[in-house]
């Protein structure tokens, strides 16, 4: 009898010990959260494995209580969608370079050749003015947690190349729907047609446009080089691809939680900068093996004809707000 006393009381230490480690994983199962990040890039692109990287490091942060569900591709909708479902809260985190739905004057930093070199955009960002710039948005319901280089812009067209401003007298050439690179396309000469992303193949194929004005990574990822067969470098417009979350979603997490995003944020994005050299040089690369004429144009004559979209923006968001975010990128 005895014995079997000490049998049961020993099962019931263990059954004891098997339920609090139940307890334990199902508590940790509940305390960790999920967010939702979508973004319109290949599932192939650079964007991509850096949202991976950033998700892996937060998860390392947190110790797996903020893991990150990855919608490339478009899955969740188009540039502007998925900023509108940011701020609505139906997704998380958002990439994306168009910044409309969350402050019209993010497009500051599109302005036609505001930027040196990349270098020059990266200490821009990085600074007061940038920062401030980044500040916008907070009110319409984001929280801007940085910026990845969508990069510069070039002009890719099907049948010829573009040499001078005259060469893009009208040429219909898609644009994504940012107010500052329709209204430049059309101080340049040419006729802005503002297509979704996923129907630019298409419309490259088809005629209906002439060309586009690609960062060259989307430019070689969505193919458009099988239709667009010249593309000349003229680095005339810096794009972001804006890193933002839903202000509600990101107040909600807990201060450790918060400083867990923004650390995996600082991280991902000073890989992702580092990468970039090579990555562009390798693009270049490949499409000139499958056909594609790149030429360097000479961006005096385009810089000359830009003046009027300052001033059309200065005075929309005003005059000093623009002129400050031209001094500050110039390195002033």
């Amino acid at each position: 009898m005895f014995k079997s006393n000490i049998i049961l009381a020993h099962a019931y230490r263990l059954s004891t010990s098997a339920m609090a480690g139940l307890l334990v994983l199902c508590m940790g199962s509940a305390s960790a959260e999920t967010l939702r990040l979508a973004h319109a890039s290949s599932s192939k692109s650079l964007i991509q494995e850096a949202v991976v990287m950033f998700a892996d490091t937060l998860a390392k942060e947190t110790k797996d209580g903020l893991t990150v569900q990855i919608f490339p591709d478009g899955q969740l909708g188009d540039e502007g969608p998925i900023a509108d479902g940011v701020g609505s809260g139906s997704i998380d985190i958002g990439l994306g370079g168009v910044a409309d739905a969350i402050d019209p004057k993010l497009n500051v930093v599109t302005l036609p050749f505001l930027f040196s070199d990349a270098k020059a955009a990266h200490a821009f960002l990085d600074g007061p003015v940038g920062k401030k710039v980044f500040d916008t948005g907070a009110d319409n319901g984001f929280k801007m947690l940085g910026a990845l280089d969508s990069g510069f812009r070039q002009f890719a067209t099907v049948s010829t190349s573009i040499a001078t401003p005259a060469d893009m007298k009208g040429l219909k050439l898609r644009t994504p729907p940012n107010p500052v690179i329709l209204t430049t396309i059309e101080q340049l000469g040419a006729l802005p047609q503002s297509l979704p992303f996923g129907e630019v193949y298409t419309s490259l194929q088809s005629h209906v446009v002439d060309g586009v004005e690609p960062e060259i990574r989307d430019f070689a990822d969505q193919k458009w080089y099988e239709s667009a067969k010249f593309l000349s470098v003229s680095n005339y417009i810096w794009t972001p691809n804006y890193w933002f979350m839903n202000k509600e979603r990101f107040d909600g997490l807990s201060p450790e939680n918060q400083a867990a995003v923004l650390k995996a944020v600082d991280v991902t994005t000073a890989w992702y900068r580092g990468r970039l050299d090579d990555v562009y040089a390798k693009v270049i690369e490949d499409l000139k093996s499958k056909g594609v004429t790149v030429t360097t144009v000479d961006a005096g004559p385009f810089r000359a004809m830009v003046d009027p979209v300052y001033a059309k923006f200065g005075a929309e968001w005003g005059a000093d707000f623009v002129s400050s975010v031209r001094t500050a990128a110039a390195g002033r």
